[in-house]
């Protein structure tokens, strides 16, 4: 009667330790003031949270947060899709391919981050083949309107490979039969794939959607690494943020706030991924 659930401990026990209770221990710590002192907390009700809402970083690097979302996720969305359509065919060589392609997965984001600011440096590679076309060199890491599309550049390069292989696994579980059916049909190359493939994997493409979404909000090493979240705060967003305030100025109880901020954020986001792609799947 209790064999299943003595399976289930092992996996119960890691999360009951690794989340649920920093999960309410955050919760708690966000109620709390630590400006007197790191070591003896002082409850304060909803002051961190009210002081919050009125600091105008604050909205800054939720903004920040919000625009590396809505840049980062559709390109993690579509152009790993359109890879592995295209490395779904039978072409010479794809296992090479797909090698140089998942590449920058295995590389460590601390290594892609020290490469790229390398490759942004006022007188690196880029700002050589800038100044060759006869342009001005860029701050890509000093100006604030280029900081943060800078950053995201490398988390999209880091994770194109990443998305293209799950897109790859989807990939085998279409029917070739519908493809068959449209070459009957004469349908043509896009209109096989809008019809057939992207109905048949939109499960995966909403996991993809979600999980980059998440990493995109999340996102730490590479601003940590290329630009501790200047220039003027340009760069800085919402966990760069719960990092500075918990570590550098060791105020605790108001990064928790941003933390269970963050936690509200991110099951927004989840919600609205179920109500878009998998409504079905919960209506009884």
């Amino acid at each position: 009667m209790f064999t299943p659930y003595l399976f289930l401990l092992p996996a119960a026990t890691v999360l009951l330790i690794f989340f649920f209770i920093p999960f309410f221990h955050t919760i708690v710590l966000s109620f709390s003031d630590y400006s007197n002192s790191i070591y003896s907390a002082v409850f304060c009700g909803f002051d961190n949270y009210i002081e919050l809402l009125k600091n105008p970083v604050f909205y800054k690097v939720l903004l920040n947060t919000f625009i590396y979302l809505a840049v980062a996720v559709p390109i993690l969305a579509v152009v790993p899709l359109f890879l592995a359509v295209l490395l779904n065919q039978k072409l010479r060589g794809i296992t090479l391919y797909k090698i140089l392609i998942y590449l920058p997965v295995i590389v460590s984001i601390v290594v892609a981050a020290i490469a790229f600011k390398w490759l942004y440096a006022d007188q690196g590679i880029l700002n050589y083949i800038v100044t060759s076309l006869g342009f001005n060199s860029v701050g890509w890491l000093t100006d604030p309107n280029w900081a943060l599309y800078s950053v995201i550049i490398v988390t999209i390069w880091k994770g194109i490979g990443y998305y293209m292989m799950i897109y790859l696994s989807a990939l085998m579980s279409v029917p070739k039969e519908l493809y068959e059916a449209c070459d009957i049909d004469g349908a043509g190359f896009l209109t096989k794939h809008l019809t057939v493939t992207i109905p048949h994997i939109m499960p995966v493409i909403a996991l993809i959607v979600t999980i980059s979404s998440i990493s995109a909000m999340k996102v730490f090493a590479e601003i940590y690494v290329m630009t501790k979240g200047g220039p003027l705060n340009a760069s800085k967003t919402i966990v760069y943020y719960i990092y500075e305030r918990a570590f550098e100025n060791l105020d605790l109880g108001y990064a928790s706030a941003m933390a269970v901020v963050l936690l509200l954020i991110v099951m927004l986001f989840s919600l609205i991924n179920i109500l878009c792609f998998e409504r079905k799947k919960y209506q009884l």
